[in-house]
Protein backbone atom coordinates (compact mmCIF):
# COMPACT_ATOMS: atom_id res chain seq x y z
CA UNK A 1 0.00 0.00 0.00
CA UNK A 2 1.04 3.45 -0.50
CA UNK A 3 0.49 6.40 1.07
CA UNK A 4 1.72 10.23 0.21
CA UNK A 5 3.34 8.62 -2.86
CA UNK A 6 5.40 6.27 -0.55
CA UNK A 7 5.38 2.81 0.48
CA UNK A 8 3.30 2.84 3.91
CA UNK A 9 6.71 1.58 5.71
CA UNK A 10 8.48 4.62 5.04
CA UNK A 11 5.81 6.81 6.05
CA UNK A 12 5.30 4.89 9.54
CA UNK A 13 9.44 5.06 9.65
CA UNK A 14 9.26 8.81 8.94
CA UNK A 15 6.23 10.12 11.39
CA UNK A 16 8.44 7.37 14.08
CA UNK A 17 11.37 9.86 13.66
CA UNK A 18 9.47 13.32 13.41
CA UNK A 19 7.29 12.04 16.50
CA UNK A 20 10.45 10.97 18.22
CA UNK A 21 12.48 14.45 17.65
CA UNK A 22 9.64 16.62 18.89
CA UNK A 23 9.39 14.29 21.86
CA UNK A 24 13.19 14.90 22.75
CA UNK A 25 11.96 18.50 22.02
CA UNK A 26 8.62 18.74 24.16
CA UNK A 27 11.48 17.22 27.09
CA UNK A 28 13.74 20.36 26.72
CA UNK A 29 11.25 23.01 26.09
CA UNK A 30 8.02 21.48 27.89
CA UNK A 31 7.62 24.73 30.34
CA UNK A 32 6.93 27.15 27.63
CA UNK A 33 3.75 24.27 27.11
CA UNK A 34 2.91 24.19 30.28
CA UNK A 35 -0.35 24.87 30.62
CA UNK A 36 -1.75 23.03 27.68
CA UNK A 37 -2.25 19.41 29.24
CA UNK A 38 -4.42 21.21 32.14
CA UNK A 39 -7.55 21.72 29.97
CA UNK A 40 -7.89 18.36 29.07
CA UNK A 41 -5.83 14.72 29.64
CA UNK A 42 -6.09 14.17 26.01
CA UNK A 43 -4.90 17.27 25.25
CA UNK A 44 -1.45 16.90 26.98
CA UNK A 45 1.36 17.27 24.01
CA UNK A 46 3.03 14.59 26.14
CA UNK A 47 0.30 12.01 25.59
CA UNK A 48 -0.36 12.95 22.11
CA UNK A 49 3.23 12.88 21.30
CA UNK A 50 3.60 9.05 22.96
CA UNK A 51 0.28 7.62 21.35
CA UNK A 52 1.59 9.49 17.52
CA UNK A 53 5.34 7.79 18.41
CA UNK A 54 3.54 4.61 19.35
CA UNK A 55 1.53 4.12 16.58
CA UNK A 56 3.99 4.68 14.19
CA UNK A 57 6.91 2.44 15.80
CA UNK A 58 3.81 -0.67 15.85
CA UNK A 59 2.66 0.01 12.49
CA UNK A 60 6.22 -0.17 11.10
CA UNK A 61 7.20 -3.22 13.41
CA UNK A 62 3.93 -4.89 12.11
CA UNK A 63 4.73 -4.02 8.52
CA UNK A 64 7.86 -5.30 8.49
CA UNK A 65 7.06 -8.86 10.22
CA UNK A 66 3.39 -9.86 9.13
CA UNK A 67 1.76 -10.11 5.97
CA UNK A 68 -1.60 -8.56 7.16
CA UNK A 69 -3.21 -6.31 5.28
CA UNK A 70 -2.14 -2.47 5.89
CA UNK A 71 -5.63 -1.27 7.01
CA UNK A 72 -5.48 -4.13 9.84
CA UNK A 73 -2.33 -3.20 10.65
CA UNK A 74 -3.31 0.69 11.19
CA UNK A 75 -6.19 -0.68 13.33
CA UNK A 76 -4.16 -3.14 15.51
CA UNK A 77 -1.21 0.23 15.50
CA UNK A 78 -3.89 2.45 17.34
CA UNK A 79 -5.16 0.17 19.62
CA UNK A 80 -1.92 -0.81 20.69
CA UNK A 81 -0.70 2.91 21.10
CA UNK A 82 -3.70 3.48 22.83
CA UNK A 83 -3.49 0.86 25.53
CA UNK A 84 0.30 1.83 26.11
CA UNK A 85 -0.51 5.52 25.77
CA UNK A 86 -3.20 5.00 28.76
CA UNK A 87 -0.57 2.63 30.60
CA UNK A 88 1.70 5.50 30.22
CA UNK A 89 -0.77 8.02 31.51
CA UNK A 90 -1.91 6.65 34.51
CA UNK A 91 1.47 4.55 35.59
CA UNK A 92 4.05 7.22 34.69
CA UNK A 93 2.34 11.08 34.02
CA UNK A 94 -0.16 10.91 36.58
CA UNK A 95 2.61 9.92 39.40
CA UNK A 96 5.08 12.78 38.51
CA UNK A 97 2.13 15.24 38.62
CA UNK A 98 1.18 14.47 42.11
CA UNK A 99 4.86 13.52 43.12
CA UNK A 100 5.63 17.24 42.36
CA UNK A 101 7.52 18.69 45.26
CA UNK A 102 9.84 21.11 45.16
CA UNK A 103 12.66 21.61 47.44
CA UNK A 104 12.92 25.11 47.81
CA UNK A 105 12.15 27.08 50.65
CA UNK A 106 11.58 30.78 51.87
CA UNK A 107 13.00 32.67 54.69
CA UNK A 108 9.33 32.94 56.28
CA UNK A 109 8.62 29.30 55.63
CA UNK A 110 10.95 28.26 58.00
CA UNK A 111 9.18 30.40 61.22
CA UNK A 112 8.10 28.10 63.92
CA UNK A 113 10.75 25.33 63.29
CA UNK A 114 13.39 25.08 65.73
CA UNK A 115 17.21 25.31 65.02
CA UNK A 116 20.41 25.07 66.66
CA UNK A 117 22.92 27.86 68.39
CA UNK A 118 26.21 27.31 66.32
CA UNK A 119 27.75 30.56 67.20
CA UNK A 120 26.52 31.98 70.16
CA UNK A 121 23.77 35.47 70.10
CA UNK A 122 25.31 38.05 71.86
CA UNK A 123 22.99 41.29 73.29
CA UNK A 124 22.13 43.41 70.09
CA UNK A 125 24.46 41.13 68.16
CA UNK A 126 24.24 38.32 65.01
CA UNK A 127 24.88 34.62 65.64
CA UNK A 128 24.14 31.78 63.90
CA UNK A 129 21.63 29.00 63.48
CA UNK A 130 21.49 25.41 61.58
CA UNK A 131 17.70 24.46 60.99
CA UNK A 132 17.26 20.99 59.70
CA UNK A 133 15.44 20.77 56.35
CA UNK A 134 14.15 18.16 53.95
CA UNK A 135 16.49 19.12 51.72
CA UNK A 136 19.47 19.74 54.25
CA UNK A 137 21.08 21.54 56.60
CA UNK A 138 20.57 25.65 56.65
CA UNK A 139 22.61 27.91 58.36
CA UNK A 140 21.30 31.21 58.84
CA UNK A 141 21.97 34.76 60.50
CA UNK A 142 20.32 34.98 63.74
CA UNK A 143 19.38 38.17 66.54
CA UNK A 144 18.10 37.15 69.99
CA UNK A 145 14.59 38.16 70.32
CA UNK A 146 14.08 41.25 72.12
CA UNK A 147 17.64 41.83 72.50
CA UNK A 148 18.17 38.63 74.58
CA UNK A 149 21.52 36.48 74.36
CA UNK A 150 21.19 32.61 73.61
CA UNK A 151 24.58 30.66 74.30
CA UNK A 152 26.21 27.64 71.96
CA UNK A 153 24.50 25.03 71.59
CA UNK A 154 20.91 25.66 72.87
CA UNK A 155 17.45 24.97 70.53
CA UNK A 156 15.90 28.24 69.37
CA UNK A 157 12.36 29.04 68.15
CA UNK A 158 12.68 30.83 64.84
CA UNK A 159 9.71 33.81 65.78
CA UNK A 160 10.40 35.69 62.47
CA UNK A 161 12.45 37.03 59.83
CA UNK A 162 13.58 40.77 59.19
CA UNK A 163 15.97 41.74 56.79
CA UNK A 164 17.13 38.25 56.29
CA UNK A 165 18.31 38.14 60.36
CA UNK A 166 16.05 35.14 62.11
CA UNK A 167 14.98 36.26 64.83
CA UNK A 168 14.66 33.80 67.72
CA UNK A 169 13.88 32.91 71.17
CA UNK A 170 15.69 29.82 73.27
CA UNK A 171 13.04 26.97 73.17
CA UNK A 172 11.30 25.57 75.67
CA UNK A 173 9.54 22.06 74.83
CA UNK A 174 6.12 21.73 76.75
CA UNK A 175 6.41 18.90 79.15
CA UNK A 176 3.82 17.26 81.25
CA UNK A 177 4.18 16.82 85.07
Amino acid sequence: MELFGMPIVQVYLVVLIVAGLATVLYLFFSDMAEGIGEVSPLLDPAVVLAFITLTAAAGYILELVTALNSGIIIVIALVIAAVLDFLLYVFVLLPIRSAEVSLAYTDESLVGQVAKVIVPVPIGGFGEIVIETVSGILSKRAVGYENTAIEYGKEVLIMEVKNGSFIVKEYEPFRFN
